[in-house]
């Protein structure tokens, strides 16, 4: 399986950090590559909880020397505006990440939300099938584990396309094949699918 190939040095799926470019993370990754290009210095990144945001957030910082603010949304607005205000006036990069843009992100702070708006704007969508299989892939041989292709198959047949549902079927599926001494198998899978609500037994 072959991932995105990107103009940069990100991790492979062997990089300790788990973190895999595909098609649904690529643009933000190319985006925070270019920081220099940006026309302010400061950017914001969205996206769903569990699909690496804030691993990608902190290999930008690591990458551009720049600072990170995460959950902004729960953040003080006044702490914020004077981060937003203080990177563009040294030109060091600042990455906001918060779970919506506005309007779904509520700022009550008239001038925050002026800068926010001005701020380039870049999400992490839902996981595609190739991101599925690569973080199945990826996690079980880190743990030492096979995972066939026919129990991958099987429960890209049956699982939610969320990295929420891919986070908790790896965790369940690690947990059963750990703490039972299981192999990795399709009855397994079953199990896993029917205890987080995706069929019925």
């Amino acid at each position: 399986m072959s991932q995105i190939t990107l103009p940069l040095d990100w991790p492979e799926t062997g990089d300790p950090t788990g973190f895999i470019v595909d098609e649904s993370n690529a643009d933000a990754v190319r985006h925070l590559d270019s920081w220099t290009l940006w026309p302010v210095h400061i950017s914001l990144l969205t996206g769903p909880r569990k699909s690496g945001r804030s691993t990608l957030a902190k290999l930008f910082a690591r990458k551009s020397g720049g600072q990170v603010i995460d959950d902004a949304d729960l953040s003080d607005e006044e702490a914020l505006f004077h981060a937003w205000n203080a990177a563009q006036a040294t030109q060091k990069p600042l990455l906001i990440v918060a779970d919506e843009p506005p309007p779904r992100w509520e700022i009550a702070l008239p001038d925050l939300q002026t800068r926010i708006a001005a701020t380039p704007k870049i999400r992490i969508e839902e996981p595609s099938d190739r991101l599925i299989e690569a973080r199945f892939q990826h996690h079980f041989s880190e743990r030492g584990l096979a995972m066939p292709q026919n129990v991958i198959d099987y429960l890209l047949k049956r699982m939610d396309r969320s990295h929420a549902a891919l986070a908790h079927t790896i965790q369940l599926l690690d947990r059963h094949a750990y703490e039972q001494g299981r192999r990795i198998t399709v009855n397994l899978a079953r199990e896993v699918m029917a205890e987080l609500g995706f069929i019925d037994l």
